[in-house]
């Protein structure tokens, strides 16, 4: 457990990290590595996911990272997390496992960018706030751009019309959390002045998730089980577009079993609205 992240310098974190792992290679000899995978779970509320994710991800070195942001129901009240019988917030836990079963670690999504754009033009950048769009209140200009009003915005409405901000070439989305009083945005990723966002429309949540299972499933020959961290914003876009049921029999089909999250962690990246997994093959394949 890495407590006090808002006051953690990113090096130390980074450093706990790259013991945890040599301790791990001590124990497992050197020829496991490629058999390694790490774990994080990290508190939702903490503002601090990209910066502490990307701090892990230099400590494990090679070794894939996968993870979720702890919630609370959507209150955005405080989260918790449990290590040892130690219950803390404002902390992230990281668990290395070595494993003879095959592996392979993925995300998926379903949105598609539009060419409608939001250019943040005034936030608070330290508690995820974006005040103003295209120099415009951000709710009324966001509301304008998905063809509602202010008043109806809600997190249903924030699921359905999620935004995106290319990265290296790729799109990932960067989730609103809730509207303010003031018609200010609160976000689950970080945000910052200048930063243009997209708005995206939305695919087949059931047909995106099922091609990326049987992706998996190629490439391990067979899936035995799979963790998965899933948005809350797609349970939320699921119940919307009466799809929950299909979801979830995909689910079960394909032994997921995991979480509902505040954002997701794939690698070095911080995510929203996406499925991150790791898929374990059979057993049989390991041998």
């Amino acid at each position: 457990m890495v407590e006090n992240l808002s006051s953690s310098g990113m090096d130390r974190i980074t450093g706990e990290v790259a013991s945890l792992r040599r301790l791990l290679r001590g124990r497992t000899g050197q020829e496991r590595a490629k058999s390694v995978f790490a774990l994080c779970f990290i508190d939702g509320l903490s503002y601090a996911e990209e910066a502490v994710t990307s701090a892990i991800h230099w400590g494990l070195d090679d070794i894939p990272l996968i993870g979720g942001s702890a919630g609370d129901d959507l209150k955005f009240e405080t989260t918790t997390l449990i290590s040892n019988g130690k219950v803390a917030s404002d902390s992230a836990i990281v668990v290395l496992v070595a494993t003879d079963v095959p592996f392979h670690v993925f995300k998926t999504d379903n949105f598609i960018p539009t060419d409608e754009k939001l250019v943040v033009t005034a936030s608070d950048p330290d508690h995820r706030i974006v005040r103003e769009f295209n120099a415009t209140n951000a709710a009324e200009e966001y509301a304008a751009s998905v063809g509602m009003v202010p008043q109806a915005l809600t997190p249903l409405s924030f699921a359905s019309h999620p935004v995106v901000v290319k990265v290296g070439g790729e799109y990932y989305c960067r989730s609103i959390q809730r509207m303010h009083a003031d018609g200010s945005l609160s976000f689950f990723c970080a945000i910052d002045d200048g930063v243009v966002l997209s708005i995206a429309q939305p695919k087949n949540m059931v047909e995106a998730t099922r091609a990326a299972l049987q992706d998996v499933e190629r490439k391990l020959g067979g899936i035995d089980m799979v963790l998965g961290f899933d948005c809350v914003l797609r349970r939320l876009d699921a119940r919307n577009r009466q799809v929950f049921r299909d979801i979830s029999k995909l689910y079960r089909t394909n032994n997921v079993i995991g979480f509902g999250t505040y954002g997701e962690q794939y690698r070095s990246m911080h995510l929203n609205q996406t499925f991150t997994g790791i898929a374990f093959g059979e057993r049989r394949a390991a041998e």
